[in-house]
């Protein structure tokens, strides 16, 4: 067995490199960059646009009511079903990783990563609305698998290339909500519940070496409370997610400025870093300058779009569920997740790191005792000493994070599963689903998230090849949009199904 996790770990690694390190960033780079200017820097010349249609508009009806068919979700709850699924470990554990491995310089490159990301994610959205149809049940179902079928499908000579690489998109989503979506953010829940709050007796009954009792029972629990929420539908996810996600970014951000107010003199030197190092890397990153600024920009990119999942074609999948009509708005609340999660979320994070002390700007070693996965947990705990509550505080931030992320994935893996084998037999991704959280709890190997890394990459490729396929059609939409919201009279681009072009 150690011989096969060996060989499925090095065959991983090559797999992985040449995702991360060669086509991937490549071709996410050149969608984010794209997008960007044939949309005229959308997110930054219409951000007074996007800001009020979207955090600007949260107490108005027709973005918090919900809709009573039961066959779509209202904008916010598709944002905060999208924002469960991005708002992950990677939020927390990732940024400090990036950071411990890459350096401050990684935090930039993740701002890079996002800045550019804002637009891919804009217009997965737009396409996802654009092409997204009603299944058997009724239902909304859009996604990449969607219009790369229909979309780069319909271009002379692409039928068959669109068929295939919206195969393969639904494949790897279904593997990604296994690994990320499942055994990686369990994993990461039980080793922080078990470390914050230790149960003796349950902890020393080993089940095997690594594995106790009590990560079995934490592993059944959270089993249960996820067939619970799962089993019900989007619906009932969608319901969740509006309560928790809301509650858990904000009482992370109001913890996050706390430990940074205390640490306020290592601000300017903390920003300092992150802008110094990203071209000129410390030593500890290791290799020559070139290999290390690689490493830098690697570690920015490949974290940030872990963290959110712009490129990915992930949460088009929940945000084509929505009740909105026009793909423009919809794609806002793309611009906008990004915003929240990498902007806001990542950055409160690497704040954290980089103030506590714990982490040294100058040549990138961690005090004695803390490592990457214990980092941001011992920064809350060098302010929020008393009973290790900034430990206690983390672990669950951790568990609201990651349990949301593996009910949003929940989402991605049953609509994926849909359009290869029928609305019908969902019920059975769910169920296998619920099987890879229990498998997540007894994990002790770090695999599972590497190989997460490697679906993560394989989805981006056919999602960002049907986005830069279509970005001309994702300006004409736009350009639609924007000259009605002038006054023009001219016929509005909503669906490609012409039964849907009407507001």
């Amino acid at each position: 067995m150690e011989q096969f996790f060996s060989a499925l770990a090095k065959g991983n690694d090559v797999v992985n490199t040449f995702i991360w390190t060669t086509l991937g960033l490549v071709l996410l780079l050149a969608t984010g960059l794209l997008t960007t200017i044939l949309t005229k820097v959308f997110q930054v010349t219409q951000i007074k646009r996007w800001w009020k249609n979207t955090i600007g508009s949260l107490f108005s009806k027709d973005v918090i009511k919900h809709d009573n068919s039961g066959k779509a979700i209202s904008p916010f709850q598709a944002l905060c079903t999208a924002l469960a699924a991005t708002i992950g470990v990677g939020n927390i554990a990732g940024v400090a990783a990036a950071i411990v491995i890459g350096g401050p310089g990684a935090v930039f490159w993740m701002w890079v990563a996002a800045f550019l990301g804002m637009m891919t994610n804009y217009s997965e959205n737009v396409l996802g609305i654009y092409y997204r149809r009603r299944n058997e049940k009724g239902e909304w179902s859009g996604g990449a698998m969607y219009y790369l079928k229909d979309g780069l499908g319909a271009k002379k000579g692409c039928k068959q290339i669109g068929k295939i690489l919206a195969i393969l998109f639904s494949v790897f989503t279904l593997l990604a909500s296994f690994g990320i979506g499942a055994m990686g953010q369990v994993n990461k829940i039980v080793v922080n519940i078990e470390s914050a709050f230790p149960i003796q007796s349950l902890a020393n009954v080993t089940l095997y070496e690594g594995v106790s009792l009590y990560s079995l029972i934490i592993g059944l629990l959270l089993v249960a409370l996820a067939a619970a929420i799962t089993l019900g539908g989007l619906k009932r996810v969608a319901n969740f997610a509006e309560k928790v996600v809301p509650f858990m970014v904000v009482l992370f951000i109001l913890g996050s400025i706390t430990i940074v107010c205390v640490n306020a003199g290592n601000i300017l030197p903390a920003f300092g870093a992150i802008f110094k190092t990203a071209f000129t890397p410390m030593a500890a990153v290791g290799g020559a300058t070139g290999a290390a600024i690689k490493t830098v920009m690697v570690q920015g990119f490949k974290r940030g779009v872990f963290s959110n999942e712009a490129g990915l074609g992930s949460s088009v999948m929940v945000h084509s569920n929505s009740n909105v009509k026009e793909p423009v708005k919809q794609g806002m609340w793309g611009i906008f997740e990004v915003f929240a999660d990498t902007m806001i979320v990542c950055t409160m994070t690497a704040l954290v790191v980089l103030t506590s002390g714990l982490y040294n700007l100058d040549t990138g070693l961690l005090v004695e005792g803390v490592t990457d996965a214990t980092l941001v947990a011992s920064a809350f705990n060098s302010v929020f000493s008393w009973g290790n509550i900034g430990e206690k505080f983390v672990a669950v931030a951790i568990l609201l994070f990651a349990f949301t992320t593996v009910l949003g994935w929940n989402h991605y893996g049953t609509k994926a599963w849909e359009y290869l084998f029928g609305v019908k037999s969902t019920k059975v991704y769910k169920v296998i689903h619920l099987v890879m959280i229990l498998f997540g709890a007894l994990l002790t190997s770090s695999l599972a998230w590497d190989i997460s890394d490697t679906f993560n990459g394989l989805m981006m490729i056919p999602n960002l090849i049907g986005v830069i396929a279509l970005s001309g059609l994702v300006c004409k939409i736009t350009k639609n949009y924007l000259d009605r919201q002038k006054g023009l009279d001219v016929e509005p681009m909503l669906s490609v199904f012409p039964e849907n072009n009407k507001l």
